[in-house]
């Protein structure tokens, strides 16, 4: 469907008795990492410090990079990854993944870092009663790249998504690769076919093969199914998601094993085809302790394009061969599968199908629980912020104004993060003003045309004139004048 070439930017609803309020962080394209308040006021900008994404830490300070690879060279790299205290100052960095050479330039240190990144202390990197991210010491996992040659896979350079444990002084002490687990993945033989002949293969770098592309990795931290029991949900085993290959998998920390997965497929079991298809998916996360819902999986389910299998008309290869045009935010029992609460197209109010696509961002985006039950959404593509209630009623909404350049000439917000405002020492409580939700039907921009008519009548019938039959309308009794005529075709 077709969308406004104008439309209001900033915060557009505020209702401070039903949101949960504090800061929200957000990478305002093309500027750097911004801080606003409920309000939409500009607390604090870290200009030119990029993020993949931009988190918020205890005492005012954030994560972010100094700078990307070219990306003639490099899908997506970050140079390193930084953290930063509230006055730009950096206080710890990560670059020495690997030494490049890139041709043209003089050779360097790169973190190779994307999509995400969590430092001890907290298991999913957005605030959670009790489980504070360390700012002074403590260990930090990335999710990085590397390129390498898997002939099981395909006879393609592959981009690899790859985990490390780095410690406070920057040392590697754990790591995990994704494409030594192809074959636990549970990809049929129609999909590895697809695979061998394209692994998703992107001009970056010369041509290399996005095989899974992982976009999310988080802890599972403490949680009632391991305490009930089910080693699966070991506190310290990692969960990922694969956006274009449909997994969502936890993997073992101790033993690098992956002990629970969805997809690649959802019509396998009669509790998947109740799910649906989960497709190009972001930000999987157990909801962390101490937060209404804490254990189930939440996740940002995008919709768009994604998956590997049997070619049909709109997928002639094979490669990505799921398609659906709205997205959904699921919250999910992992052991049961059955969806405890969503928030889709339908539950947002749009006519199914006609106009499902107005809760669309078919790339990036993410899902935070509140405190208070509430889920801070990310529909990113748009760079829509906003907060809805179990019932499903918007209590906030931000649209960025900041828009990129280039290809890249969106207001896009990859992920955003709502934080506490006793995160924010430097700066008092900020007083919160309700911004009800503009009446569409009456809005209008500033020197259009007033709202009201000049005359009301009610019509009456039409009268056709001669032989060229032109009609005009009639209303008490009288010709309305200024109208265009109608004329027929006979």
């Amino acid at each position: 469907m077709g969308h406004p070439t104008v439309y209001p930017t900033g915060v557009t609803i505020c209702d401070p008795e039903r949101s949960w309020s504090g800061y929200t962080i957000f990478q305002a394209a093309g500027v750097g990492a911004l801080l606003i308040d409920m309000n939409g006021r500009e607390v604090q900008l870290w200009k030119g410090l990029q993020g993949f994404p931009n988190k918020l830490l205890p005492g005012g300070h954030v994560f972010g990079s100094t700078g990307e690879r070219n990306p003639a060279h490099g899908l997506q790299d970050q140079v390193d990854l930084v953290q930063v205290d509230w006055e730009g100052k950096i206080v710890w960095r990560f670059d020495r993944l690997e030494r490049i050479e890139d041709p043209g330039e003089a050779p360097r240190w790169l973190a190779r870092q994307h999509h995400d990144f969590q430092r001890q202390g907290n298991p999913v990197g957005y605030y959670a009663p009790g489980q504070e991210p360390l700012v002074d010491r403590g260990s930090t996992l990335l999710l990085v790249h590397e390129n390498v040659r898997n002939p099981k896979i395909s006879d393609e350079l592959l981009l690899d998504d790859k985990i490390v444990e780095v410690t406070w002084d920057g040392k590697i002490v754990w790591e995990w690769r994704a494409h030594e687990h192809f074959d636990e993945l549970g990809f049929d033989e129609t999909a590895r076919e697809v695979l061998r002949r394209d692994p998703n293969v992107r001009p970056a770098g010369g041509g290399v093969g996005d095989w899974l592309h992982i976009n999310s990795l988080s802890v599972l931290g403490p949680n009632r199914w391991h305490d009930a029991g089910d080693s699966r949900f070991h506190p310290d085993n990692l969960i990922w998601s694969s956006r274009e290959a449909n997994i969502l998998a936890i993997v073992s920390r101790r033993t690098g094993a992956i002990v629970w997965q969805l997809g690649p497929r959802y019509d396998t079991s009669d509790a998947l085809t109740q799910l649906g298809w989960i497709i190009g998916q972001h930000h999987a996360h157990l909801i962390p302790q101490g937060l209404p819902g804490a254990g189930n999986l939440l996740v940002f389910d995008n919709g768009g394009w994604a998956g590997y299998g049997a070619n049909h008309p709109a997928s002639p290869t094979g490669r990505r061969n799921v398609l659906r045009d709205y997205s959904r935010v699921l919250e999910i029992d992992p052991t049961t599968l059955a969806i405890v609460w969503q928030y889709t197209p339908k539950d947002a109010g749009f006519v199914q199908p006609l106009d499902a696509s107005r809760f669309y961002s078919p790339f990036i985006s993410s899902a935070q629980r509140l405190p208070n039950g509430n889920t801070l959404i990310t529909e990113g593509s748009n760079g829509r912020i906003f907060e809805v209630t179990r019932e499903h009623d918007i209590v906030w909404e931000y649209l960025s104004p900041y828009w990129g350049t280039g290809q890249h000439n969106l207001n896009m917000v990859y992920r955003a993060y709502r934080a506490p405002y006793e995160w924010i020492p430097q700066r008092e409580k900020p007083v919160q003003v309700p911004i009800r939700k503009l009446d569409r039907k009456t809005f209008r921009v500033p020197g259009a045309a007033p709202l009201g008519r000049d005359r009301e009548v009610v019509v009456e019938g039409v009268q056709a004139r001669g032989e060229d039959a032109a009609f005009c309308v009639i209303a008490d009794g009288e010709e309305v004048k200024g109208l265009p005529r109608a004329r027929s075709n006979g």
